[in-house]
């Protein structure tokens, strides 16, 4: 009797240190280093300082987040959305529907703005304005039946310039400093959802691949970036990895001016890519070949859209007239993104094209680019990647095939080759707990804790 006693009292310690090792802890710093800034449009520090009016589940339908609940009338041309009570900035300023109208103009370019054919997307809706102390309306010329899981995109978080244009928002952690490369942020004790577990988040930006992972392996790090070409090398060497679903991107966009005015050029261009030579060398087999704007797992029918390479049609459709000289560019530096735009330009150039790397950011009639998609339902995910490229075809109807309808006709014009969907992953450190990836691939530091915490 004493003896499975001792042995009854001996596992429950077991279990109780268990439960303890496993136990989220308050407390820590815990450290992420990238490759980006913290502050881009979907950066990593927006997320963690702002936040938006809904959020999404995983299966992409909108949830309450600064708005507890939303109406919309006269045939989803008009919205309503009430403000959750008693949010405060983190400058202790309260959350008023004039200051969720002032964010959510700033967030975009009004249709008529010039603005909109530049650096920033217009707005989809026509107007927004304050109705109360509440609610804050927002108007459109044609139905927005996706306006509320639209507003859960990062460009429309919520915020206010703080003093010495610190940026002021709602959300876990509040901006503290910049030094050393380190964008610190502090946990917000007073945040409507709670305070998160960690104390404080060091963002370090702009860091090598290298550098990184050198970091991860010693302890200098807590979470860093594996790349979609290192994800099989990253495995090999048994890092803790969590890896997305595909969401990020890569498509080659055309001018359609000059030599692609003409929409059959577009056409020879689009079957000269080899899109499985980018699969299997440059990217590793990793994420899914594809020609459409939206993932094979979101939208169900992205294998309707044929990926097959044709050069002799793409010769033919090209004529025997040689071309003007044409450039493609790439609008980052990455090497990766440098790699795939040189292979493109020889595919091009054994369809006929005269084509050559332009410098990176530079104007050119081609350009690879790497789209990132936030939303996780279909219609509102079409409507954000029409958006991101520049396309004005009004996506009407919600099931597949009206999705699929809207899609082709875009694609038909030529200006948009899909190439490649991708993954986007993270190595996380020993010490790290109950890391998850948000549904567009980003980590959920606001509940994730450190072991040894106090």
């Amino acid at each position: 009797m004493l003896r499975q006693a001792a042995i009854s009292g001996v596992l429950l310690c077991v279990a109780l240190a268990a439960s303890a090792r496993t136990r989220p802890h308050y407390g820590g710093t815990l450290r992420i280093e990238i490759r980006g800034d913290a502050w881009a449009s979907d950066g990593l520090a927006r997320r963690l300082v702002l936040d938006t009016l809904t959020n999404l589940s995983d299966s992409g339908a909108a949830q309450g987040a600064l708005a507890v609940q939303w109406s919309a009338q006269n045939n989803d041309q008009r919205w309503d959305f009430q403000l959750r009570r008693a949010v405060r900035f983190q400058d202790g300023t309260p959350l008023t529907t004039d200051a969720v109208v002032a964010s959510l103009t700033a967030s975009c370019a009004s249709r008529a703005s010039s603005e909109a054919s530049a650096n920033m997307a217009p707005c989809p809706w026509s107007a927004v304005y304050a109705a109360g102390s509440s609610d804050v309306v927002i108007t459109a010329d044609t139905p927005l039946p996706d306006l509320p899981e639209l507003l859960a995109q990062t460009r429309f978080a919520i915020s206010r310039q703080g003093p010495s244009d610190v940026l002021e928002g709602t959300g876990p952690f509040r901006v503290v400093g910049f030094a050393d490369g380190a964008l610190t942020l502090a946990a917000n004790a007073d945040c409507w959802q709670g305070r998160p577990f960690l104390d404080s988040v060091q963002i370090f930006q702009h860091r090598s691949l290298r550098d990184q992972w050198l970091d991860l392996s010693v302890g200098r790090a807590d979470i860093v970036q594996v790349p979609t070409e290192l994800l099989r090398q990253a495995r090999q060497q048994h890092l803790n990895i969590l890896v997305s679903r595909p969401v990020d991107l890569l498509a080659l966009t055309l001018s359609t001016q000059g030599v692609f005015a003409d929409a059959g050029m577009r056409q020879a261009a689009a079957l000269a890519v080899d899109r499985m030579a980018l699969y299997n060398v440059i990217f590793q087999k990793q994420g899914e070949v594809t020609a459409s704007l939206l993932p094979q797992w979101l939208s169900g029918y992205a294998f309707l859209f044929p990926t097959g390479r044709d050069l002799d049609r793409a010769r033919a459709l090209r004529g025997g007239a040689s071309p003007a000289p044409l450039t493609l560019s790439t609008e980052t530096g990455d090497a990766t993104l440098q790699l795939a735009a040189q292979r493109l330009v020889l595919n091009l150039h054994e369809a006929g094209f005269n084509l050559r790397m332009a410098s990176t950011g530079s104007t050119s009639a081609l350009e690879l680019r790497l789209v990132h998609l936030e939303e996780a339902g279909p219609r509102a995910a079409l409507d954000e990647m029409l958006t991101a490229f520049g396309q004005n075809e009004t996506v009407k109807g919600t099931d597949s095939r009206s999705l699929w309808k809207a899609e082709s006709l875009v694609l038909q014009s030529g200006s948009v080759i899909p190439l490649l969907w991708l993954p986007r992953a993270w190595a996380v450190g020993e010490r790290v707990r109950d890391l998850q990836l948000s549904p567009d691939g980003e980590p959920l530091l606001a509940d994730a804790s450190l072991e040894g915490a106090k």
